[in-house]
């Protein structure tokens, strides 16, 4: 027993933990890991595949990727190498690995988000979907019970309400790939109360009517809440708002791309918490990581694409049966 556990305190990474083992337990996924040309990238998609979570085909300058790999002392050997001219070819490339079926996910390595999602869009050679694309958090908050899911904090910059319909269904959709048992969205505003003032807070209730309607499926949502009666029992008592949602929300979703990010960077900064983040609404689901993020976080977002991709794997062939 850790000294942690003996405080009667939650060990740190516990959730992301929890995530991997569960991951662990899928089917090992093929991976392009989209021009992986520094350490960090390297490293993270090396480490992945030591712990039995993805196989990395790693899409980029042959020649560099070897360099990098010899520098930083990390063990190449066996993996696939897809050589490719510069980092908008290590994205198209890799995209094209997806189109092919070759591989169950992406991973970004050290080229601009704005390459690699340039790429996934692409109307010519693109992987989309007829469902919105976005993107997730999933946040490990020291001292809050669950993981919580942000969306849409990275890639939406002011969403439509059809636009925020799909986000948030791809959200509930990975909470139950993750294995959550029951699914509680907040749509997120300054306040709980519908304003007319506010367009946020219209929004959010007819989001929930068209949960309601079935035009969103999978999930209990709320809304407009503000952040602390969605995540804090005691803040939802006190404004009376008695819903399964308010006080224990696990998706928050925000009303914007700036609300998203500044939310997630203040539990990040000012919290401590850890932010794995996945890109969905594509043929595959899609990891975005960042230079600052650490070993267990990158494993994290590792696993979560294991387990959205298991997901899809169970539906279509339950779609079969």
């Amino acid at each position: 027993m850790t000294e942690e556990a003996d405080r009667g305190v939650k060990p740190r990474h516990e959730k992301y933990n929890r995530l991997i083992a569960a991951a662990k337990n899928e089917t090992t996924i093929n991976v392009a890991v989209a021009h992986p040309c520094d350490e960090v990238s390297l490293k993270g998609a090396v480490e992945a595949q030591q712990l039995g979570l993805i196989e990395p085909v790693l899409v980029g300058p042959a020649d560099r990727i070897r360099q990098v790999a010899s520098q930083a002392g990390l063990n190449i050997e066996g993996l696939q190498i897809i050589d490719a001219a510069h980092s908008h070819d290590s994205a198209a490339k890799a995209v094209e690995l997806v189109a092919a079926g070759k591989v169950e996910a992406l991973m970004k390595g050290s080229l601009h988000t704005d390459e690699l999602m340039g790429a996934v869009v692409s109307k010519q050679a693109g992987i989309r979907t007829s469902r919105r694309i976005s993107h997730c958090f999933v946040m490990d908050v020291p001292n809050h019970p669950e993981a919580l899911i942000i969306t849409d904090a990275a890639i939406n910059i002011a969403p439509t309400l059809e636009e925020k319909a799909d986000i948030i269904q791809n959200a509930i959709d990975l909470a139950h790939a993750l294995g959550a048992e029951e699914v509680r969205v907040a749509i997120l505003s300054a306040m709980e109360t519908v304003n007319s003032k506010v367009p946020s807070t219209i929004e959010a209730a007819a989001l929930c009517k068209m949960a309601d309607r079935g035009q969103i499926t999978g999930a209990i949502l709320e809304g407009p809440l503000a952040l602390d009666n969605a995540i804090s029992p005691e803040a939802a008592a006190i404004k009376k708002i008695v819903s399964p949602v308010a006080g224990h929300a696990n998706v928050l979703a925000v009303p914007d791309l700036e609300a998203g990010n500044m939310l997630a960077k203040s539990l990040s900064f000012l919290a401590g918490a850890d932010a794995a983040g996945i890109v969905l609404g594509a043929r595959v689901p899609i990891i975005l990581t960042s230079r600052a993020d650490s070993v267990i976080t990158r494993l994290a977002s590792c696993a979560v694409a294991v387990l959205v991709a298991a997901a899809r794997r169970k539906a279509a062939a339950a779609s079969i049966d």
